[in-house]
């Protein structure tokens, strides 16, 4: 990474590459410097909040409705195609009917940031779920165990290591969810300082908040690791084996 970046300044300087078109790093630090540090911790403020609420929802209604799409064919069948229909639909075109519709508070930016980043636990989840090893299973009837005890001790078990790959895939897609949804409904936030640099051909700015964007989303991406090492580190043994 320190190399690509020396590079960049290199190529910068000597090409003379206009700012507008391609900042050097250095421009870019020096663009982050210039905006204040209140500005920088309201714009991350609103960005963090709307993409962990947005991947909180997302978590809270996916994994149920997985299990219950993974248990019931006749389920799957009938919402599953609903699912793909609502994923397929570019999240850009319909955020601002979602804005017209929810109006210009958090409710809406927080929607988009779920429906970005919601489809990947769904469908880890259902494979999960599917993949449960059939004896544990049999095991399960045989001693008559609840259905909500084979959920709870043997499917999710199960499905662990599917579910955290998802939700390190989902915690990057509700960080650009967030970024999409303070495009139509914000004057906050990190894609919000984004636009509005690009707009006024700011460009070491946006690269600023952009280059902060990505750090927020490796931060997130290894609290989510992280999580599943201290509490589901046997988890990690069941991937590397698969």
């Amino acid at each position: 990474m320190v190399t690509i970046i020396v590079l960049w300044e290199i190529i910068c300087r000597v090409f003379v590459i206009p700012e507008f078109i391609l900042p050097s790093p250095s421009e870019v630090v020096t663009a982050g410097l210039n905006q204040s540090a209140s500005q920088w911790a309201d714009n991350i403020t609103n960005t963090l909040t709307v993409a962990v609420a947005g991947y909180l929802v997302a978590i809270v209604v996916s994994i149920p409705l997985a299990v219950a799409l993974g248990l019931s064919p006749l389920l799957s069948r009938t919402i599953f195609p609903i699912l793909v229909v609502i994923h397929s639909t570019p999240v850009v075109a319909i955020a601002p009917i979602i804005v017209v519709t929810m109006g210009t508070g958090a409710l809406p930016r927080v929607f988009i940031t779920f429906l970005i980043s919601f489809f990947p636990i769904i469908i880890s989840t259902v494979t999960g779920i599917l993949e449960t090893p059939e004896e544990l299973l049999e095991m399960s009837r045989s001693l008559r165990a609840p259905r909500i005890r084979e959920i709870v001790q043997i499917r999710l078990p199960s499905a662990i290591p599917y579910i955290f790959s998802a939700l390190k895939v989902s915690v990057t897609l509700a960080v650009i969810g967030a970024v999409v949804a303070e495009f139509v409904a914000s004057e906050t936030g990190l894609g919000y300082a984004i636009l509005f640099s690009t707009s006024s051909f700011n460009v070491p700015a946006a690269f600023a908040n952009l280059a902060v964007l990505v750090v927020l989303s490796l931060i997130l991406f290894k609290i989510v690791s992280i999580v599943q090492v201290i509490f589901f580190s046997w988890s990690l043994e069941t991937t590397k084996k698969k």
